[in-house]
């Protein structure tokens, strides 16, 4: 397996959601979510309907993930705007996958998300190494930029230590420099 990158640049991140936009609104969102809340491919394409709205159909201000053990994971403004969006222009049912595929009711392949992912930042001049964590560590790197403390994350990504968590999000703690804001908004 090949070591992927965050994306670092809000500009291209700003780029690449507009594309997806206009390109497909499940994309949109794949995207979106991916990119703030920090939840592994697996665990996004699992996704049901029936896990991030109500019974009245409104978005839920957490979505309750059982792995190991439970955890709350925020669905923040941008999330929640993607996803209203998204229901707005598709008839879905709640027992759906959010990430359905066009061929049946199972969710996109890892290889449709990974080509989703790619194709886009390609198509805005990232050359960098693009996977499908790339959402993941793109989360964590601008959760830790804007002053997220790495003890957080370590345990969001359920690393044994903090240097793990730098070494997977890319990040030189002596070569960053700390401008605080604590809110990703991605």
């Amino acid at each position: 397996m090949q070591y992927v990158e965050a994306i670092q640049d809000k500009t291209k991140i700003d780029e690449m959601k507009k594309i997806l936009l206009n390109q497909s609104k499940r994309d949109y969102l794949f995207f979106v979510f991916g990119i703030n809340t920090g939840l592994r491919v697996t665990e996004l394409l699992q996704l049901k309907v029936q896990d991030i709205l109500t019974e009245d159909k409104s978005v839920k201000e957490y979505y309750e993930f059982n792995d190991e053990k439970k955890r709350y994971i925020y669905l923040n403004t941008k999330v929640k705007e993607a996803i209203e969006l998204y229901m707005d222009h598709h008839n879905t049912k709640k027992e759906d996958f959010l990430f359905k595929s066009k061929k049946g009711n199972q969710p996109i392949t890892r290889q449709q998300a990974y080509r989703i992912i790619n194709n886009v930042a390609r198509s805005v001049g990232i050359e960098q190494n693009i996977g499908t964590h790339t959402l993941r560590k793109t989360f964590g790197y601008h959760a830790y930029v804007r002053g997220v403390a790495i003890s957080i994350l370590q345990r969001h990504f359920n690393h044994s230590t903090p240097l793990e968590t730098y070494n997977y999000l890319g990040i030189d703690k002596n070569k960053i420099e700390k401008k605080i804001k604590i809110d990703v908004n991605l």
